[in-house]
């Protein structure tokens, strides 16, 4: 409040020293000179050194899945994590690809195709990823691969295994079809592409990628 005044007086023209105003409110001067000192946050090495043991084995690991491994509080585990700046780095913000907003519709079988990943606890192998492809027309799951790594390598055998289920080889398809993902990360440029390209049809240049939407 004293600090308040005097500058309000200063803003005015006024100069009044914080002395005169501390005697004339019955403040004590400590009181306004005083400065809070917070004290070095401290980490419970009982929580800190499980849990860098286990980002370090698994880094994709985030302090909900963490905690609920190690049987932490969760609030605890993101604790640490902000103080030792262990978080997953997130992703850049910015204009990024997106599927258009429009409804995915397959008017006939090999139209178009779908494909997406997510996380599956596997007991004592631990936390797994799951790549799925399905039709979009007949709503058939064609192909599917589970990897501990996730890498963009799961993805693309998930594919081969769908192109080699409908089409019986990962030779050229007769004609093209479209392969769309919920816009997440594009597999295609971490590959060589080999794979993927084997969804191409005859006569056509092979791409690096499946085709998406």
């Amino acid at each position: 409040m004293i600090r308040t005044l005097h500058e309000g007086l200063l803003a005015d023209g006024i100069t009044v020293p914080l002395t005169k105003l501390c005697a004339w409110f019955g403040v004590p001067r400590r009181t306004v000179y005083y400065k809070p000192t917070k004290a070095a946050p401290k980490v419970d090495a009982r929580f800190a050194d499980p849990i860098k043991a286990m980002i370090e084995k698994e880094p994709s690991f985030g302090y909900r899945t963490v905690a609920w491994l190690l049987g932490f509080n969760k609030n605890t585990v993101q604790r640490i994590f902000q103080i030792k700046g262990w978080q997953v780095r997130k992703r850049p913000i910015g204009m990024r690809p997106r599927i258009e907003a429009v409804p995915s519709v397959a008017t006939a079988p090999n139209e178009r195709w779908s494909t997406d990943l997510c996380r599956v606890w596997a007991g004592r192998d631990g936390w797994t990823t799951l790549a799925l492809v399905i039709d979009c027309h007949t709503r058939e799951l064609l192909g599917w691969h589970l990897s501990r790594s996730g890498k963009a390598t799961t993805a693309a055998s998930a594919l081969e295994h769908a192109l080699i289920n409908r089409f019986g080889t990962l030779g050229r398809v007769t004609q093209e079809f479209l392969l769309r993902s919920d816009n997440g990360v594009r597999h295609g440029p971490r590959t060589s592409g080999g794979s993927m390209a084997h969804s191409s049809p005859v006569g056509a240049t092979p791409p690096s990628s499946a085709a998406m939407d």
